[in-house]
């Protein structure tokens, strides 16, 4: 249930609300990470101590597996990593749930952005698949931003001829995705998921794959209840993961919607706000 971000609001759960802890899901980018795209050291402390305490982290991303599992190294397959933002889940290294997009989206998708940059749009689009993830636009500028979302990363001349089960397909523009890209896009959001999630990436998926869902699918598999589940996010393709969860953090500075969406509001990714608000839940020192 959205709430107006202007109302007054706690800082933090209860204690009893702590207390019951057992499933903690993080976004990745402006969320967990820092502004170099890093996890703060002072963090794995933190990961350590609700390991101990037997709560379940997961990461949920918009990134790769691959890309998640080499981030958490051997920590990920104690994990649950919702990756490819809801299309692939694991826990334990097993399969939780997997969602395609159909072969029609992916041709209209492909399709919608390759007409975009023949009409000088900076766009490229990267084809996530089961085994890995596939781009066709191979300049250096373009091939440094996406690599840092896919570990797993092959060139190919022609997209629509790759041979994978398609997970997502993800499109960037290097301006403003929102104006440029999202409404190109949108004549597939009948019938599948279209989601902003950054200031540069849109997403198309099959439809009902959010990352919302897939923590739900998560609660259920781990026996854990929305009331013991907390979650941090900043953009929109966190609002389904937050309204999934009782103890719902947006970061300071995250898009309006995810703000209203939240119970809570965590200093931002700049600060080490994930894991400043995780140390005060935990009432462990600074």
């Amino acid at each position: 249930m959205s709430r107006t971000p202007d109302v007054d609001r706690p800082s933090l759960p209860s204690a009893e609300e702590a207390g019951g802890l057992r499933l903690v899901a993080l976004d990745m980018d402006g969320t967990l990470l820092d502004a170099d795209h890093r996890v703060h050291p002072s963090f794995w402390a933190v990961a350590d101590e609700l390991e101990r305490r037997g709560v379940v982290l997961c990461a949920a991303s918009g990134r790769q597996l691959a890309t998640l599992e080499e981030m958490f190294g051997e920590r990920a397959e104690r994990m649950v990593l919702i990756a490819e933002n809801g299309a692939n889940v694991v826990h334990h290294g097993r399969p939780v749930s997997t969602s395609l997009v159909t072969r029609d989206a992916v041709v209209r998708a492909i399709e919608a952005v390759r007409a975009l940059a023949a009409d000088g749009e900076p766009v490229g689009t990267v084809l996530s698949g089961v085994r890995g993830a596939y781009v066709e636009r191979h300049d250096d500028a373009f091939l440094d931003v996406v690599s840092r979302y896919y570990a797993r990363l092959e060139r190919v001349e022609d997209l629509l001829a790759v041979d994978d089960d398609a997970l997502k397909v993800a499109v960037h523009h290097a301006q403003d995705v929102a104006e440029r890209v999202h409404p190109a896009l949108l004549p597939l959001a009948p019938e599948h998921t279209v989601v902003l999630s950054g200031t540069h990436w849109v997403d198309v998926m099959a439809r009902d794959t959010d990352k919302g869902v897939a923590l739900t699918r998560t609660q259920e598999a781990l026996g854990v209840t929305r009331a013991q589940t907390a979650a941090f996010g900043d953009h929109l393709n966190d609002v389904e993961m937050l309204d999934a969860s009782a103890l719902s953090f947006a970061m300071a500075g995250a898009h309006p919607d995810v703000v209203a969406a939240a119970r809570f509001v965590a200093p931002p990714h700049t600060e080490n706000g994930v894991t400043r608000v995780l140390a005060r839940l935990l009432e462990l020192q600074a």
